[in-house]
């Protein structure tokens, strides 16, 4: 399963040529359309105005897009234009509150749901997160792992830790994996190398960042590679 797009949509031009250069390689396509910033200075992404522009690729290309979501009314919005598939980022995960308010809020709604690891080295967050959406028979779960935030990052920007995963995958045998080797490595020369080590341990789901012009990027321009980038290590692969 190869999910692609890029780490924040910023126009709709950028979108939407970003699209159309991979939509034929992947299974679905990512868009960061609200970004948790660790800063208000840092891009927050095109958000409320950008849902038209999900619609209309899910449309044109019959291509499922996911989005990060981080409140209720995210997911209100998103539901009203037919987007049915939803990420919980790594900083919303550590907060059981915001959890189980997004919980209650799909309540008896069909969508599919991926969770990304905390951002800290809890996988028991990680584990209650998944549970809070499994109380409310939400039937389509996935797990993201993209790496734990270390204070001293070493060579990556997040520390992969698989031992950790390995445990977090014997708690919950039932959960599909995806690895997001993009914020593990923080820089694109080790997306391969991630990716590599990924499969070894048993993975072969990816969520990759792809930008139309990634040195122009508004958000996390290192680890962004370009569509041309993208079909080289495709192949390669």
């Amino acid at each position: 399963m190869i999910i692609a797009g890029p780490c924040a949509i910023e126009t709709k031009e950028q979108f939407l040529k970003t699209v159309h250069s991979i939509y034929d390689k992947v299974d679905v396509i990512r868009a960061g359309l609200w970004k948790g910033r660790t800063s208000p200075k840092n891009y927050p992404g095109a958000g409320e105005k950008g849902l038209p522009w999900i619609q209309g690729v899910q449309k044109k290309y019959n291509i499922p897009v996911a989005i990060e979501v981080g409140t209720t009314r995210h997911i209100e919005l998103a539901l009203k234009h037919e987007i049915r598939i939803f990420w919980i980022g790594a900083r919303t995960t550590v907060n059981p509150f915001a959890v189980q308010e997004i919980a209650d809020c799909l309540k008896g709604v069909d969508v599919e749901l991926w969770i990304k690891n905390p951002i800290i080295s809890d996988i028991k967050l990680w584990s209650g997160a998944i549970e809070r959406f499994q109380n409310i028979k939400i039937q389509n779960i996935k797990a993201i792992h993209r790496g734990f935030y270390c204070g001293n990052e070493l060579t990556y920007r997040n520390q992969p830790k698989w031992g950790l995963l390995k445990e977090f995958k014997n708690m919950h045998p039932e959960i599909p994996i995806v690895c997001d080797p993009s914020h593990i490595a923080g820089n694109k020369i080790y997306i391969l190398e991630i990716i590599q080590q990924a499969y070894a341990n048993g993975i072969s789901k990816f969520m990759i960042e792809v930008h139309n012009s990634p040195q122009q990027a508004l958000s996390d321009r290192n680890q962004q590679i370009s569509p041309n980038e993208f079909k080289n290590l495709l192949q390669y692969l």
